[in-house]
Order: structure tokens, then sequence, then C-alpha cells
């Protein structure tokens, strides 16, 4: 079992971060720095967008060759996606840099970027910037809220989690930061996430459960549709926590995987409660349904279909939009065999049963609509698989910070 612990990006063994205001950004905080005190084993999962910024095609390559890692530079304000081969050098420059204050090698650096896509890189800034944040790495829980504070764009607030659990007797940490409010859609959902631990770890292992936990998590959340060229979600081990290193798919190993889900799973939601105008969560549950695949088909589909979020925007149990959403999706499923029902603090309301729909009371169906956490919950009768989505609603706000993102960053 593992618990809860106050802390973020720093709370295991051998992590030091920071974050700082360099002047990509015209206040807020725009750089962060993570090191680990020993060579460290990564693993990653990136966007599945054939348009790839350029620190994911840098990080791709070190999680796959399997070498160590000392450390990650990210920055925000600025996307580094779409600027050719002039970015890719300048990335290249970035970890450079950072690598050079560090006294190891290039390659041993990750770096990440978020922003606005298409712009160069302001390289003189950068590199004062790292230059002058990096004395500041330390452990100390200002400076994992630093750096969780430095990876942000539109979002409103920062994302962070410690957790802790025993293995072999041996206390392992793992801390972690992301960021995401817009370009939110499944595939590696938009978000940067970032993840520390002390746990010794196989590479092959650990890199199997990201890419479970980014399956069951990041990868069934969705704000708007839109994917993202930078999306990436990064896990670092430096082993220093002692236990006997998990080389099986043992019991060990999936109470590290449950923890890792667990909090991407808790990244996840915060992205989504932060959604860009959003006011309003939407948990999709299917259950019943005739295949794996077709059960994250349709739970995806509703968290996706515009028409669903603005009926839940204006409060407005229109049943129909989510099985139209259903029926477009591409799942098997039988409509003539269904129940949905909407659930919240303010109630519950059954919409169809037996495909068959039912009259509700619309008071009590917007007494349900008005809480700020909603759950759709559809029962099939096609199988035994579940799965669920996560999603928000779509109103007036979003359209406004869109609409002037470029200008406001």
């Amino acid at each position: 079992m593992f618990s809860i612990i106050d802390g973020g990006i720093t709370a295991p063994k051998g992590f030091k971060a920071t974050g700082r205001h360099i002047g990509i950004k015209k206040v807020k905080k725009d750089m962060s720095l993570i090191v680990s005190d020993v060579p460290a084993i990564a693993a990653g999962v990136y966007t599945k967008s054939l348009v790839k910024a350029a620190h994911i095609l840098w990080d791709r390559e070190i999680t796959k060759n399997g070498g160590t890692v000392k450390g990650i530079v990210a920055i925000s304000g600025n996307a580094n996606a779409c600027t050719g081969q002039k970015g890719i050098k300048d990335n290249q420059k970035m970890a450079e840099h950072f690598a050079k204050c560090l006294g190891v090698k290039k390659e041993e650096i990750l770096t990440a970027a978020t922003g606005i896509i298409g712009l160069d890189m302001p390289m003189d800034t950068i590199l004062k910037g790292i230059d002058e944040t990096y004395p500041y790495l330390s452990n100390k829980r200002e400076d994992a809220i630093n750096a969780a504070s430095g990876i942000i764009t539109t979002d409103t607030f920062i994302k962070e989690m410690a957790l802790k659990l025993d293995i072999c007797g041996k206390q392992v940490t793992i801390g972690g930061m992301a960021k995401g409010s817009g370009m939110i859609h499944p595939n590696m959902a938009t978000v940067l996430s970032f993840i520390t631990t002390d746990i010794n770890i196989s590479k092959e292992l650990l890199q199997k459960a990201l890419y479970e936990s980014v399956k069951d998590t990041y990868n069934m959340i969705s704000v708007d549709g839109a994917t993202s060229t930078n999306d990436m979600a990064l896990v670092i081990a430096n082993k220093m926590a002692g236990n006997p290193e998990i080389t099986e798919e043992d019991e060990f190993y999936e109470e590290f995987k449950n923890a890792l889900c667990f909090m991407n799973e808790k990244f996840a939601k915060d992205v989504v409660h932060d959604g860009e105008g959003a006011s309003k969560l939407m948990e999709v549950e299917i259950t019943g349904a005739a295949t794996e695949n077709d059960a994250r088909l349709l739970a995806k589909s509703i968290v996706n279909d515009i028409l669903v979020k603005t009926a839940l925007y204006g409060e407005d149990a229109n049943w129909g939009r989510i099985l139209a959403a259903m029926g477009g999706s591409g799942a098997y499923f039988d409509p003539q065999k269904l129940n949905i029902s909407l659930e919240s603090d303010g109630g519950k309301v059954s919409l169809m049963e037996n495909g068959e729909p039912v009259k509700f009371n619309e008071n009590k169906a917007l007494a349900v609509l008005a809480e700020k956490d909603i759950f759709v919950k559809i029962q099939l009768f096609d199988g035994n698989y579940s799965a669920k989505s996560w999603g928000c609603d779509l109103g007036h706000e979003y359209v406004r910070i869109n609409g002037e993102y470029r200008s406001r960053t």
C-alpha cells in the first residue's frame, strides 16, 4: 500500500529542483530544473502527433537508448515546435549548457518546452537563465513548488504530489509535477509530466509501468480534442531507496505501478479540472462492454464530443447527445440494451433504462448538473469490460482564452 505525503518533485532521496522567472514570459516563472545526485534511469511516453517539438525527438532517443540521466531543463512560454533545424540545435544547446553547469554529458540531460508554437527560442535569455537558476537547486519544499510553477502556461494552479510505499522493508518515495490546461486530447493528452522516484527497478519495468499508467490516465482525458506537439511523461529513478532491484512483474512491481497510476490519475483529473475555461469535470464510466477497446472508445467518444460538452456547460440533461456520441465512436454496443444515468453530490437521475427513455424530473436533473463534478454512468450488457474517461464542459471562456493566447503569454 502507498500513502500520500506532503511534497513534490524533490520528495524522493537524491533529487533537487527549482524554478524561476528568466524573461521568456512577461511575469510568471518560465524555467524549471530537476537534478538527481546520482546517475538515474529514465522512461518516457510521448505525443503521437506526427508534428513533434524538438525536445520530444531529443528525449525519445535518450530514453530509448537506455543511457543514464542526471537532470531535466524545462522552459515555458515557447514550445520550440515547428522551428526546423534551428529549433533542434537550440534544444541541444539548452541541454549542453545545463550539462556543463552540472559537469555531465549533454546526453544525460532531458529537455522540455511548452508554450507558443513556431517561435524561435530566445537562446540568450535561456542560457543566461540556466546560469542564474541552477545555483538555487535544492531539495527544499519551496523549490519543489517553484519547479512546478515554472512549467505552467494557461494553468490556473500548480499540479504536484508525493507518495511513499514500502518495498522489501525499504521506504520508496515518488514525487511528481505536471502541467496542462488546453490542447488536451488522448494520445499522451497534452501535458508535461515529470516524476522522480528513488526506487531500484529495471529500465524495462520502469518503462512498462509508465506506459500502462499513461494508457489509463493521460490517454483517457480530453478538454478540447486538440493533440499537442509537445506532450510527454517522464519518470526518473535513481535507485537510492536501497530496495532489491525489481526485475520481475511481482507484487512489488504491482505496488509501484499502482502508486504511479494513482499519481498520474490525480494529475490527469487536475488537468481536466483546470481545462481552459472549464467549470465542470465529467467522469464517464462504461461497464459491460464487449471488449476493452470498445469500452475505451465509448468513454472517450463522450468526453470528446463538443455537443456533450456544451450541454454540460448549459446544465442540460440532453442524453440524446451522449447516445449520439457513442453511436459515432466506431465501437460496438447494443443501443436497445443499455442504461444511462447522471450522478453528483446533487443526487442521481436515470435517463435511459434497457434502451428506453426514462421520464425524469428536469429540476432534479438540474440539481445534479449544477455541481462541479458530474459522473456519467453507462451500463451495457454486451460483455465484461469497463473503462473510465475524464473531460470537462466547454463554454465562452475557452474561446476567450484561446482567442488571445499569443498576446497574453
